[in-house]
């Protein structure tokens, strides 16, 4: 069954993003008038994938098994945290079936925390529920371990981590290493975070990978489209030394991981 996570309600919280593509209003309702391809998939793992590519196979706990059964929106536009309609439409492929609250704070570092904070409580792993800000002060998740706790507990590291905290947190690794819950990132004030959602190969060895945001202002995350090829949203792992997306370019030493 796919994944719907339940809505945070959120606090506002300085920005941790690079401003990249400033909002726009819009109407407060959703309609299909957007709809994209990635409206196709009703979940991560279902993205078509390029033709002699396949899923690298996952343990049942691992968090990129957890980010394939995530539900996807039919409709394809991104909204704010305000209801408005983001100004840049054309970055995304698809919009991922989770709030992004009614303030701004879920934003791109924040949408990273979110995800492997909801992986880990599904997992029942409270334990490793944590997070340290830019003066390395830690935020564990504490008892009682319920879902309202859990929370008021992401609203807190909302406001007090960001890009520059959680890059600190992360372990660097190798861009030929990636997998499924590896983030691009790079720490600064602002700076920017991207999560992977899936990694496939093919007979040879060559590597794709799915990319998702929030950004600033705080909006839905979203599946990113390829800026260097328009008919898939897999990016391609080779050895040119920026991976670019649609709202930001990374240097490809910029992969962090968990462990």
């Amino acid at each position: 069954m796919p994944f719907k996570p339940i809505s945070l309600f959120l606090l506002a919280a300085l920005g941790a993003c690079n401003t990249g593509t400033p909002a726009a209003n819009g109407n407060n309702s959703v309609t299909n008038m957007n709809k994209g391809i990635g409206s196709k998939a009703a979940i991560v793992g279902d993205i078509l994938l390029p033709s002699g590519y396949h899923r690298i196979p996952l343990r049942s706990n691992h968090f990129g098994t957890y980010l394939r059964n995530i539900s996807l929106n039919e409709d394809a536009t991104v909204y704010l945290y305000n209801g408005e309609k983001k100004l840049n439409q054309q970055a995304q492929y698809a919009v991922l079936d989770i709030s992004v609250g009614n303030t701004n704070l879920q934003q791109c570092a924040d949408a990273v925390m979110r995800l492997r904070a909801e992986f880990l409580f599904e997992q029942k792993r409270f334990n490793e529920i944590k997070f340290t800000d830019n003066a390395q002060t830690l935020y564990a998740f504490e008892p009682p371990f319920t879902r309202k706790n859990l929370n008021i507990f992401l609203r807190k590291v909302f406001g007090m981590c960001g890009t520059a905290s959680l890059a600190k947190q992360l372990k660097r690794k190798s861009i030929d290493a990636i997998t499924s819950g590896d983030v691009l990132i790079r720490g600064g004030f602002p700076g920017h975070a991207v999560l992977v959602m899936d990694v496939a190969t093919n007979h040879d060895g060559k590597k794709r990978f799915l990319l998702a945001q929030s950004y600033m202002p705080a909006q839905q995350i979203h599946i990113l489209k390829n800026p260097q090829n328009e008919k898939t949203p897999w990016y391609l792992l080779n050895d040119a030394e920026i991976i670019m997306t649609p709202e930001y370019h990374f240097k490809n030493t910029e992969l962090k991981g968990w462990e």
